[in-house]
């Protein structure tokens, strides 16, 4: 394990290769492992990191306010990198925006992957589904309390069902089961959702230090290049948030992938890493950047 020392706390992460680097900030309900195809990928002509968000994987519990992208500048700052290319997926995505827009100076191109939006609000539509599809799943109520993080006990048959119908319902998807996902997508993906939910419930509520101005209102400040990907297996309204990212950020280009749902990276890793390079090499070179 390596681990990277993030003010007070420790931050586990990996890097592989060398040349720019690329930095990938994963998922909610994933960590950092969520991104092992693209490690090995990109690895090869790039500087590839990944780390945990505190809470998360190796890194340490958060014990006070957390801002996820000034967390993501300064593991920039402890791997020497003055400027990357940031891969973000999910709420990965929204720290790699606010990131955007505190440093822009720092962030020289944006991969969003199903991504996330600071000050946009989701639909009741989609926050009515996830309360069927996964709370209910052992009930409203427990899930509230678990999430207190003062739960005495944990009943292991809570967490396996819960991180289940999370798993099924964004990883799959709405619409597909779990039988639609090759199997090795399917253990990572609720290995990874299983270990987040579990350390959630044994600690207590954290706040998020988010951006005083939201990038949803900023999206035309996004002055680098950047590709929004999403599966249209995903969410309705991860999908269409995609859209409008797309659509807002001047510099953006947006991939669609039919059948693949909300973790493209994992699920689809040959069409996501070609992407990926193919984005990567039609930007400079840091020192193109540094002549201009």
């Amino acid at each position: 394990m390596s681990l990277l020392s993030v003010g007070h706390a420790r931050i586990g992460y990996d890097e592989v290769g060398g040349g720019s680097p690329v930095l990938f900030v994963h998922a909610g309900c994933a960590d950092r492992r969520m991104w092992v195809h693209q490690m090995d990928a990109l690895g090869r002509r790039y500087r590839a990191i990944r780390y945990d968000w505190r809470g998360y994987g190796e890194s340490d519990d958060a014990d006070a306010p957390v801002s996820r992208h000034a967390d993501l500048l300064s593991v920039l700052d402890a791997v020497g990198e003055d400027q990357a290319v940031v891969v973000g997926a999910s709420d990965g995505g929204r720290a790699a925006l606010d990131a955007a827009l505190t440093a822009p100076e720092r962030i020289t191109g944006l991969v969003l992957i199903g991504s996330g939006l600071s000050g946009y609000p989701w639909p009741i539509s989609m926050l009515q589904q996830y309360r069927d599809r996964v709370h209910v799943s052992i009930g409203v109520d427990r899930v509230q309390v678990y999430r207190t993080g003062t739960s005495t006990h944990i009943d292991p048959a809570d967490l396996d069902i819960y991180s289940r119908a999370e798993t099924e319902y964004l990883v799959a998807g709405p619409d597909r089961r779990v039988a639609d996902l090759p199997p090795r997508v399917w253990q990572l993906a609720l290995a990874m959702d299983r270990r987040l939910n579990e350390r959630a419930w044994r600690a207590s509520p954290v706040a998020e230090i988010v951006l005083q101005s939201p990038a949803v209102d900023r999206l035309a400040e996004i002055a680098v290049p950047t590709l929004v990907v999403n599966g249209l297996a995903d969410v309705p309204e991860i999908i269409q948030l995609g859209r409008i990212l797309a659509g807002t950020i001047p510099r953006a280009r947006h991939l669609q992938l039919p059948g693949t749902g909300h973790l493209p990276a994992l699920e689809r890793p040959h069409l996501v890493n070609n992407a990926i390079l193919r984005f990567l090499a039609d930007q400079p070179s840091p020192r193109a950047r540094l002549r201009r």
